[in-house]
């Protein structure tokens, strides 16, 4: 009795400790809610503000010519209280020059002379441009004069750069099949916490971008078909009446539609007989655009809805050589994607007119598109796509900074992927893929790296990057939604979302937000989750048998606030299990108590916990057997 009484008493000093707490915040960070830009309940704050952009992109490729030459008039619109002197381009392709800085290593065929500028007007002025000097992935431009605040700026840029012939996020793909990704000339994000995003483009981390208008014109060889992000707007000019026709069609259709086979595009019937064809494609509030281009690839398409309330349909569309096997049921695995996390999770119908998967290496998302590999496994094929299109709403249903934050979108669509798996596998092989997948080789590894905070920046990471941006965020989204509940944990995650749609939250918005709409301090969790070197680790200490039932003591060896099931088995074989959410850990997250009731006409063996996907680094100690 004493025993419990102290115990009682040091967790209630240590709840009062632990709502009170406030999560660290970087000092610049502080500076955007000192300036009201961003506020503590987690909305934007009155004063928040964010620059844009539009984008009138022209490019000209004709395969197997890897030359391709670009150029793009640029508006851009300083929404910001602040005077700009100058402005910072993102010049990604640089990534391939020698002597880039990046995270890997790189083959001779990644290799090029990156982009090359061949002229470059800003403010009606023509500045010239050094191709050998100005070979970053980041460029500072002094302006003519200050681009002062709610002014915009003109810029005329041409540009040309050759394909890598190593295909990754973008390249060749074969002969006649490229992939054009980061391929023009942008405006860094300025902000109001950073100011200038001046972080390297390393070929690991992946982005940061402004929401943008886009005009894009891509001009090909007749017989090429070109997929891109946004709305095709000229199918009549560029197809012939046939095919333009099944294109159509599909928009509304459930079943899969060849709008153009293997040997249609090989007789020459798909597209319109000029010498060239220039496609055009628009997309409105959108981050970026990419592009793949074949003649060979055969082009599948139908339709999905993905929002109920007005039975607005989306397309799924997919481009593939014969080969590629996967990608046969790609427009039905993406319209079952589509749909399902409009419908489930995240229950947000998704927000764009279009979704193509493109074969090519990547594994790799975009605006509307995804760039996904060839790998002879349905089951894998599938979720790499469901992945891959979970992204749509993180990061790009808002606009997250992924070079700095990779865990606000990697760790999302991780999560995602594993709901849907669950829907599309059953629970049992979803959740030993996740654990194999996901979670075995951080908990297998005793690194330090493996077990930095997750709120330490992508950008400083090489090791333990993977598992801070994907396994343990993700296990974080998963336990607050078992701790919240499944309809509290969406009301707060929908808020979160509508608050920052088209805006650039980071981390302290997702976790003042998920508090202030829950209703509940959750701070204890999120400094649990992201601010420590905690891992996955429970224990049994000891077990102590009442006169009506059990007692058990659980330590956390590992720190992070997990739940767990108390399975209880009988001396007949059966068992019973009771579920612990992570509100046990609230009042001391280094030990709870567990009762339970003895059952009536059964004789308890012993009590196991069980940690599901939140896999235990350790379980020898999860067992007690009761005495006799």
């Amino acid at each position: 009795m004493i025993r419990k009484i102290a115990l009682t008493a040091i967790s209630a000093l240590f709840l009062l400790q632990t709502q009170a707490q406030s999560l660290y915040m970087p000092r610049d960070i502080k500076q955007a809610y000192a300036k009201g830009t961003r506020s503590a309940d987690g909305k934007p704050g009155s004063k928040y503000w964010q620059n844009s952009g539009r984008y009138n992109i022209s490019v000209s490729v004709a395969p197997p010519n890897r030359r391709v030459t670009g150029s793009e008039q640029i508006t851009y619109v300083n929404n910001s209280p602040d005077t700009l002197k100058r402005i910072n381009l993102k010049l990604i392709l640089n990534i391939h020059r020698p002597g880039a800085p990046r995270d890997g290593s790189a083959s001779l065929d990644y290799l090029t002379e990156g982009i090359q500028i061949d002229s470059f007007v800003v403010g009606g002025q023509n500045k010239p441009w050094n191709n050998k000097t100005n070979a970053l992935t980041n460029q500072n431009v002094n302006l003519p004069k200050p681009l002062m605040p709610h002014e915009s700026l003109a810029m005329n840029i041409a540009w040309h750069y050759d394909l890598s012939k190593e295909s990754g996020r973008e390249g060749v793909i074969d002969s006649t099949s490229f992939y054009l990704a980061y391929f023009y000339p942008r405006v860094s994000v300025y902000d109001d916490y950073n100011g200038w995003d001046r972080l390297n483009f390393v070929d690991s981390k992946e982005f940061y971008n402004d929401f943008n208008d886009y005009t894009l014109s891509v001009t090909v060889p007749k017989n090429f078909v070109v997929w891109a992000t946004g709305t095709l707007q000229n199918p009549t000019q560029v197809l012939q009446p046939e095919f333009a026709k099944r294109l159509q069609t599909s928009m509304t259709s459930d079943s899969t539609i060849h709008v153009a086979t293997l040997d249609e595009l090989n007789s020459n019937k798909v597209t319109a007989q000029s010498a060239t064809n220039t496609w055009i494609w628009k997309a409105e509030n959108i981050t970026d655009m990419a592009v793949g281009i074949s003649n060979h690839y055969i082009w599948d398409a139908g339709s999905v809805v993905v929002d109920k309330n007005t039975g607005r349909r989306s397309s799924m569309q997919a481009a593939y050589p014969l080969a590629a096997t996967d990608f046969k049921k790609s427009v039905q695995y993406g319209r079952n994607a589509l749909g399902w996390f409009s419908n489930n999770w995240p229950g947000v119908p998704y927000p764009f007119p279009k979704m193509t998967a493109f074969k090519g290496f990547a594994d790799m998302e975009y605006p509307m598109m995804v760039n996904d590999s060839q790998f002879g496994d349905a089951t894998f094929a599938q979720l790499v796509q469901d992945h891959e299109i979970a992204h749509t709403w993180f990061p790009f249903y808002m606009g997250i900074n992924e070079s700095r934050y990779a865990f606000m979108d990697e760790g999302w669509a991780t999560t995602f992927e594993y709901l849907i798996g669950i829907a599309e596998n059953g629970p049992e092989k979803a959740s030993a893929f996740y654990k194999q997948f996901r979670i075995n080789g951080w908990i297998g590894d005793k690194s330090t790296a493996e077990d930095l905070p997750v709120i330490t920046p992508s950008n400083e990471q090489i090791a333990g990057y993977g598992n801070n941006a994907y396994g343990k965020p993700s296990l974080s989204y998963l336990a607050l939604k078992d701790m919240l509940g499944d309809d509290l944990f969406k009301k707060a995650l929908h808020g979160y979302m509508d608050r920052w749609h088209g805006k650039h939250p980071i981390p302290w918005d997702y976790f003042n937000s998920m508090s202030n709409i829950s209703g509940r301090n959750l701070n204890w969790f999120f400094n649990n989750w992201f601010f420590t070197n905690y891992y996955n680790d429970v224990a049994i200490a000891s077990g102590v048998t009442g006169k009506d039932g059990y007692t058990l003591t659980v330590t956390n060896p590992g720190g992070f606030a997990i739940p767990f099931d108390v399975v209880l088995t009988f001396a007949d074989g059966s068992t019973k299990t009771i579920h612990q959410t992570p509100a046990v850990w609230e009042a001391n997250q280094k030990q709870t108590l567990v009762t339970f009731k003895a059952v009536i006409g059964k004789s308890l063996k012993s009590v196991t916990l069980d940690t599901g996907i939140f896999v235990d680094a350790n379980t020898a100690d999860n067992t007690w057997s009761v005495k006799k």
